[in-house]
């Protein structure tokens, strides 16, 4: 039997998504047009609207749909920002900033994450995304600075190269803590190098590469 994708979607929204309180109407219209199937591993995309993460290879996940949404909604995007993301994945998050976004600027270490992004993003006739492959804890360095930073893998603690990216009066989405017990945090950026720092949940993420913490050995 072909799957209901369109019901499946109604489904997520109403019941996994908006139970998370994410109430903002331009999210949930974005939920609602970006088709996630389309960005879900060929042998997932049947499960593409189940509230789980989904492998995506090389260890790495696509977060589940409430986590997406309760992202999205706290940046309050309102379409005139400049957006860096760090983990492209599988570039369906990168769509649903697109959306709300006037550029999206998505950074991941492997190519074929960024290979099949582009193509996704092409069938789905985005193309305010610039996507580029590089490895983004020790060697990125972008040419200027952006309104939202948003991090979709996890960190043990908030990197400074990270904020140095954001603008003022910008925000940057980042989780961090040691798993399995991690805070999605949202950083308002107040100007002279201060930063107001908002917890939003909890949650449990992969680390990026090459930011996960040494592991702490006790007798």
């Amino acid at each position: 039997m072909t799957p209901n994708f369109e019901q499946a979607r109604h489904n997520m929204i109403d019941n996994q998504v908006r139970p998370w309180d994410v109430l903002d109407p331009r999210v949930l219209d974005t939920l609602g047009r970006v088709c996630r199937e389309d960005f879900v591993p060929a042998a997932y995309r049947s499960m593409a609207f189940a509230d789980m993460v989904l492998p995506l290879g090389h260890g790495e996940v696509m977060m589940k749909p409430v986590v997406e949404g309760r992202l999205l909604q706290a940046l309050s995007l309102e379409g005139h920002e400049s957006v860096l993301e760090i983990g492209t994945g599988s570039g369906y998050l990168t769509a649903c900033l697109a959306q709300l976004a006037a550029h999206v600027t998505s950074v991941d270490l492997h190519a074929d994450f960024t290979r099949n992004a582009r193509d996704a993003l092409t069938r789905a006739a985005i193309d305010n995304v610039t996507l580029l492959t590089d490895e983004a804890v020790h060697a990125y360095q972008p040419d200027g600075v952006f309104d939202v930073v948003v991090v979709t893998g996890a960190v043990p603690s908030i990197p400074e190269r990270f904020l140095a990216w954001l603008k003022p009066d910008g925000r940057a989405f980042l989780v961090e803590g040691r798993s399995p017990v991690m805070r999605a945090v949202l950083l308002h950026h107040e100007g002279s190098g201060k930063y107001r720092e908002e917890s939003l949940f909890e949650t449990d993420l992969p680390y990026l590469v090459h930011a996960a913490p040494t592991p702490c050995f006790t007798l």
